[in-house]
């Protein structure tokens, strides 16, 4: 059995962005994860934990921490969590443009094209 588990911290009030994490979470994964539990916690804890699927031949893998706030720094961007999750528990599963994202080139300045460019201010007719 496939599972999520996010941890929360109630005095921050963080259960909101927990349970949208998870909604995001399993309408993603809706086939591939059995449940995502939100846990809450104090102090500042905010960490999102996975743990794949028992197989026929092994027991269930220990859960794997996906993202620590404290570790990782702030909150995940939702396509980066996805990416992680499905790293866990559903490894060849393709997620689309959140794929596209992380693969694609970075983008480069075309000649004309820079931040330091002045544009010319209109005129009055």
């Amino acid at each position: 059995m496939s599972r999520v588990t996010v941890t929360y911290c109630t005095q921050c009030r963080w259960l909101l962005r927990a349970a949208w994490y998870a909604q995001e979470l399993l309408t993603t994964f809706h086939r591939e994860v059995d449940e995502v539990a939100l846990r809450p916690g104090t102090g500042g804890v905010f960490v999102v934990e996975a743990q794949a699927s028992a197989t026929d031949e092994h027991a269930a893998p220990a859960p794997v921490v996906l993202w620590d706030r404290s570790r990782d720094g702030g909150f995940p961007e939702i396509t980066e969590l996805k990416r992680r999750v499905r790293d866990v528990v559903a490894p060849g599963k393709p997620l689309g443009h959140s794929d596209a994202v992380a693969s694609s080139p970075p983008a480069t300045d075309t000649p004309g094209d820079t931040a330091d460019e002045q544009v010319p201010a209109p005129t009055a007719d």
